[in-house]
């Protein structure tokens, strides 16, 4: 029994630290555009890379 003033406030924290940081990716921009990096890899980019640079990503 002495085991439940331990765990219960210790999954209050827990599930407190969840919400906290999925508000936080929610707030920061992290779901915003779902579809651009799917999106991406279909775009038609003929432009070719001069050497001596780093690609561009």
């Amino acid at each position: 029994m002495d085991i439940l003033y331990l765990l219960i406030p210790l999954s209050v924290v827990l599930v407190l630290g969840i919400i906290g940081v999925l508000g936080w990716s929610v707030f920061s921009g992290q779901f915003d555009d779902l579809e651009q990096q799917g999106e991406r890899i279909l775009e038609d980019n003929d432009r070719p890379e001069r050497p001596g640079r780093p690609p561009s990503s």
